[in-house]
């Protein structure tokens, strides 16, 4: 999903992607080139993003990845899993109850 969600911005390069990561998570996400590879074929065989060749800003050859429409609509559905889950455990920590929110909004479709 953290993946998907970054494509979101524009299209990256695997090592783009883990330097954004990390940065946008304060470090917390720290994957390796051993890791986010093997991730991105993943998604790449089911359809979710679609790579090509270019270039770096510094003209070095690149393999960029770009979200598909599929994958969007994937993205989409596991955010909103998320939301519920997440919401879930706040309720459970003693804090804001989203999941309530969306059982009354499922409620009224």
């Amino acid at each position: 999903m953290l993946i998907l969600s970054l494509l979101t911005e524009g299209d990256k390069y695997g090592y783009q992607m883990i330097e954004e990561l990390s940065k946008k998570s304060n470090n917390t996400f720290q994957l390796k080139a051993g890791t986010i590879y093997p991730l991105l074929h993943t998604l790449e065989q089911q359809g979710f993003l679609a790579a090509y060749d270019g270039e770096s800003e510094k003209n070095r050859p690149r393999r960029y990845y770009k979200i598909t429409k599929k994958g969007r609509g994937h993205l989409k559905e596991k955010k909103k899993e998320w939301d519920i889950f997440a919401s879930a455990i706040d309720s459970v920590m003693g804090g804001v109850t989203l999941v309530k929110q969306w059982q009354v909004e499922s409620t009224f479709r």
